[in-house]
């Protein structure tokens, strides 16, 4: 049974790396180390698609559920 009220996850609009929490949450995302996100974050901003894009990595890199 699905639910038909259920929404898609929003994605977030800002790669923040302020906190390790932060920093491990994006790095877990983006399946790569965090140091790679933190160097991806200070070469092309914060944009989630830009950090991707700059490891590689599709955004926003899942399927949407079914």
């Amino acid at each position: 049974m699905t639910d038909d009220n259920a929404q898609d996850p929003v994605e977030p609009k800002a790669v923040n790396t302020a906190h390790a929490w932060e920093r491990a949450y994006w790095a877990r995302r983006l399946m790569v180390p965090v140091e790679q996100v933190e160097a991806a974050v200070a070469a092309v901003g914060d944009d989630p698609a830009r950090v991707a894009a700059h490891l590689g990595r599709d955004w926003p890199g899942h399927e949407p559920a079914t």
